[in-house]
Parts: structure tokens; sequence; C-alpha cells
């Protein structure tokens, strides 16, 4: 996998985080907020990729807003998003978007068989809807647009907001995709081992 040999943005420990980043995780994911800055010497390691989009608060705090729609109150099933956001981490050759959701995809039923097809090493029956969802998601990788064919037949089986939320998913993982690679971002610590298909190696 082609990747810089060393992390190019460090994550920052929560004990050295600004005013700003304290405040902008309060704002926008006070869960978290009060998990990871709760200052209990047994609060949960800060994720890589939340310590590491800190370095500018005032852009992470929105991102995990626009982030935690799609996560948290979807009108697409999670399964769903999360099959195309496996398709986008295997073709982007993001490790870590990979990894991660191998790893949460496994935990909503996605079966080993559905990975391997999904990272193009076996095959797979999928249902109409989940074969059109990957479709639609390589083409907008590939052409940065899903296809009139495509569309109709996502049409007749979605709503207008499902539509518009398969296209914002497939382009925030990109996005995250494009920002984890150029970062660096190392795997957290219970991800280095983790089992999941290995991405092949990308040419520079």
């Amino acid at each position: 996998m082609s990747a810089s040999p060393e992390p190019r943005l460090t994550p920052i420990p929560v004990e050295e985080w600004s005013d700003d980043a304290r405040e902008a995780l309060h704002t926008h994911m006070p869960r978290a907020a009060k998990q990871f800055l709760s200052g209990d010497p047994d609060a949960p390691r800060v994720p890589n990729v939340l310590a590491v989009m800190i370095h500018h608060p005032q852009l992470a705090g929105p991102w995990l807003t626009y982030n935690g729609v799609l996560l948290n109150t979807p009108t697409l099933d999670a399964r769903l998003r999360e099959l195309m956001i496996l398709r986008v981490g295997w073709r982007t050759r993001s490790e870590y978007e990979w990894v991660q959701h191998v790893r949460l995809g496994r935990g909503l039923g996605i079966t080993d068989d559905e990975i391997d097809t999904i990272a193009d090493n076996g095959t797979h029956a999928w249902a109409p809807l989940e074969a059109d969802l990957l479709d639609a998601t390589n083409e907008l990788i590939d052409d940065y647009r899903v296809s009139d064919a495509t569309w109709t037949r996502l049409a007749a089986q979605l709503d207008e907001r499902q539509l518009v939320e398969m296209v914002f998913v497939v382009g925030a993982y990109m996005c995250l995709s494009m920002a984890f690679r150029s970062f660096g971002l190392e795997l957290d610590p219970e991800l280095v081992d983790y089992p999941a298909p290995a991405i092949p190696a990308a040419e520079d």
C-alpha cells in the first residue's frame, strides 16, 4: 500500500487539546465529549481519526455533525450504508476506512463472503437493492455521477431522501478516504491486527 512511512499529522493527545477543540466536541458530539473529556484516568482512548481532525476544530466540529446525520439518523438501512462505505474504502485504498468498516459491517451481519466480494475476491448473490447501490457507488467513484439506468432502478426502490443520502454517503467517505491517506492516518491499536482482507499496494 502506498503510504507515508510516518504519519504526516499526528493525533493530538486529549490533555493537549485547545479550548476550541474541546468546545467543538462539546457542541457537536456532546455524548463523545462526556466520554472522552471527562478527565477520568479510565476514560476510553480518543480514536486517531478524531484526534487528528481536531487539528482544525472549526472544520472538525461541523463535519462531525454532518457525519452524525449519516450514522445516527439515517434514512438508509445501516447495512446498506456500510456496504457502500466498504466499497469506497476498498476502491480508494484507504486502510483506516476499510478496516474500521469491516469491523462495523461484521457487527451489522455483513458476512465474510460479502466482504470478500466487495474486495473483488469472491462472488455473492446480492439482493437487487444492494447490487444497485454497489453499482451506484462504483459509478460515483469512476464517473462522479450515477448513471441513468442505475438511478432509474434505485428510484423505484428508494424515496427522494434516500436517494440524496446515498450520494452523500459515497461522497462523504470518499472525502474521508482522501483525508486519511493524505494525513497518513494510523490504525487505532485495536485495529492493527484486526482480520480484514489486505488492501493491495497502490502506485504513487
